[in-house]
């Protein structure tokens, strides 16, 4: 079929949907004024690792969006601790509004709740400016929408209308609909302020909270995710993966969250803690007590089976490991194959040629001639937890929803995101991979690894799938992976050696380079993009304490993980970068530690944001400078197509 037949087909098609000339006509209108809108705001996030509080609080906030929109509408006006107060009204509408109200006297509360329904009113339209109605009336879900509309849409100012608009508020409080009114003015701010929201990775792990977070980001009304290492060996786990399920379990009791299991998962550990408390009964287990902050309603015994079950599952993933590195040479790991390093007359391992002294030689369940076969107990074990994993209901929910909104890499309005790194060879020059005889580029590469990781999910035929899982597990820990960008991940010399030199884990040559310009605009052309693009980054926190810069190569390259997660604070020195794209330009935003939720809420705590202009736009960024703009500029070509095509009848109008 030649191109002429198929644009016709594809004419015809579209004419079901657009019947009439008038139609279409409407149509080419509507998306032609669509183009000339400001682009919307888009947000990003990193790293956030399981801190669904501190989360939650800058996605509401907007990443201190909402506390800039409130000094512009209110500047001089209002005294600032009233802006606080208005600002967290917004955040947490439900329960800063029935605290408020408990301190106003009955006989004053309509007058109280007219001057802040006004306040929000005007916020409301100040947010949504760059918005067509028809957008508006969809990010309406309650039974406001058009009480809203025509208070958004009115002028209170003009005398015939100030009445008018003035019962409607009156009518709203003597109904006693005033507060559910102000939930859902909130919302409607909250979600006009940010339009797309992507997360670079690393929603797992170190913190207890994944799953709320998950629950959160399936409820918004636009996302995407670049999966990070941390994320994509849940979605192994998920698929039934021996070696990602161990090592899931095996990082949630060593940060101490195996709440996110059991739980947010219903994913029952009884069958892992019977069998290590039987294996290694006399063992303290000392090197695998949990290395997050002591939580004071666990019990002594509680821990040491902690520990117990976290070196039981340690051994499990070392020798699930090792069999899978063996059926795959192709992944050159064979380094990583320790167990049958050990020496139990000498007590020592040899690690990269350089002998090591072991400091935990309680091996149970190893077999010193066969060290990477799984006892009988341990098999039982491990396809007990996989059952529990492949069957949570919720977890699978959660993943398959990585599958639909995440990939590897995302290309976005000129902007590249990745969670990891691009790998480089030590002279700065792409590291090219070779797979089945054909040498693949970085993207290349990329599109390989997200379409193997889909098949490992999502494929009925077992070795399929098996190669699929098996590459979850590399791009989670692998030697080359550019999810993880580490030679190794040094989790046997953590556990069982003291030599500093062999627990070192060296970063790729991305991470020396990538301040480099030069080097990352021709990872910016890889990828098809040009030279005034930027990539947006996470995976290695930024050491803010020491004065690393989170802005790199003049600016082509943003590194925004800058320490959400509690566990990497101390070194950051912050908590979190977040970075906003509007239709201005970039502008950076470094976080300060959230207390708790309790605290923004009873005394008005925001998360104290430090801002950063990183790029001004000298004219406003459109929708018609954007990818949508693009998608719709060309849609718009067809309907003129279309359009003519009635007009000079080959094809006629469906009346």
């Amino acid at each position: 079929m030649n191109k002429k037949v198929l644009e016709r087909e594809y004419l015809n098609l579209l004419s079901k949907q657009y019947p009439t000339i008038a139609k279409v006509s409407t149509e080419i209108i509507n998306q032609s004024a669509l183009l000339n809108l400001p682009k919307g705001t888009e947000h990003f996030v990193s790293d956030i690792h399981g801190e669904d509080e501190a989360f939650n609080h800058v996605l509401k906030n907007g990443s201190g969006s909402i506390k800039i929109k409130i000094d512009e509408v209110f500047e001089g006006t209002l005294l600032e601790k009233e802006k606080r107060t208005l600002a967290t009204i917004i955040y947490y509408p439900r329960q800063k509004l029935a605290m408020l109200l408990s301190n106003v006297d009955d006989g004053d509360q309509d007058e109280w709740l007219s001057v802040l329904l006004f306040r929000l009113i005007r916020m409301c339209r100040y947010t949504s400016a760059k918005y067509t109605r028809s957008m508006i009336r969809e990010a309406l879900d309650n039974e406001f929408v058009h009480i809203i509309e025509e208070l958004l849409h009115e002028q209170e100012t003009l005398d015939n209308k100030h009445d008018y608009y003035k019962s409607i508020i009156e009518t709203i409080i003597s109904t006693g609909r005033a507060e559910a009114f102000v939930v859902a003015l909130s919302e409607l701010i909250q979600r006009m302020v940010v339009a797309h929201l992507h997360v670079i990775g690393d929603i797992f792990d170190r913190g207890s909270g994944a799953h709320t977070i998950m629950d959160r980001l399936m409820g918004y009304h636009k996302v995407d995710i670049q999966w990070g290492n941390h994320d994509i060996v849940w979605m192994g786990a998920a698929a039934g993966s021996f070696a990602c399920i161990a090592n899931v379990i095996r990082v949630s009791l060593r940060y101490g969250n195996i709440k996110t299991l059991e739980n947010g998962y219903g994913i029952s550990m009884l069958p892992l803690a019977s069998f290590a408390m039987d294996a290694y009964n006399d063992d303290p287990c000392t090197e695998f007590q949990t290395i997050s902050q002591d939580d004071e309603s666990i019990s002594t015994r509680e821990k040491l089976v902690h520990s117990r079950m976290h070196k039981a599952i340690t051994i499990m993933q070392m020798k699930i490991e090792g069999q899978v590195i063996k059926r795959r040479p192709e992944y050159g790991m064979e380094d990583r194959l320790l167990l049958d390093k050990m020496d139990f007359n000498s007590k020592t391992v040899e690690i990269d040629g350089v002998k090591c002294n072991l400091i935990d030689t309680n091996f149970p369940t190893l077999d010193p001639s066969n060290p990477y076969s799984l006892t009988s107990e341990e098999k039982a074990v491990i396809r007990n937890l996989q059952q529990s994993f492949v069957y949570s209901d919720k977890l699978q929910d959660h993943v398959r929803f990585l599958f639909s909104k995440g990939s590897v890499y995302s290309v976005h309005n000129n902007n590249l995101l990745y969670h990891g790194c691009i790998l480089l060879n030590d002279d700065a020059t792409f590291n090219k991979r070779i797979v089945d005889n054909v040498e693949l580029g970085p993207k290349e590469y990329l599109d390989y690894a997200d379409k193997l990781a889909r098949q490992g999910y999502f494929s009925t035929n077992p070795a399929e799938k098996q190669i699929g899982q098996d590459m979850m597990w590399y791009l989670w820990s692998g030697k080359e992976s550019p999810l993880f960008g580490k030679e190794k991940m040094a989790s046997f010399e953590r556990y069982f050696t003291n030599n500093k030199k062999v627990r070192e884990e060296k970063k790729n040559a991305y991470y020396k380079f990538r301040d480099n310009e030069e080097v990352c605009i021709n990872i910016l052309k890889e990828f098809g993009l040009n030279k005034d693009a930027h990539i947006i980054n996470g995976h290695v926190p930024v050491a803010v304490k020491k004065g690393e810069s989170p802005v790199k190569a003049d600016g082509r390259l943003i590194v925004i993980d800058g320490g959400f997660s509690k566990a990497y604070q101390k070194e950051t020195g912050i908590a979190g970068y977040t970075l906003v794209y509007n239709s201005w330009g970039f502008i950076l935003s470094s976080h300060k530690a959230f207390e708790s939720t309790q605290a923004a809420i009873e005394l008005d705590e925001d998360i104290y944001t430090s801002k950063m202009i990183l790029e001004r736009s000298p004219n406003r960024i459109m929708v018609k400078d954007t990818d949508k703009g693009k998608t719709l500029i060309r849609h718009i070509d067809l309907l003129k197509e279309l359009l003519l095509a009635y007009r000079k009848g080959e094809i006629k109008e469906r009346t």
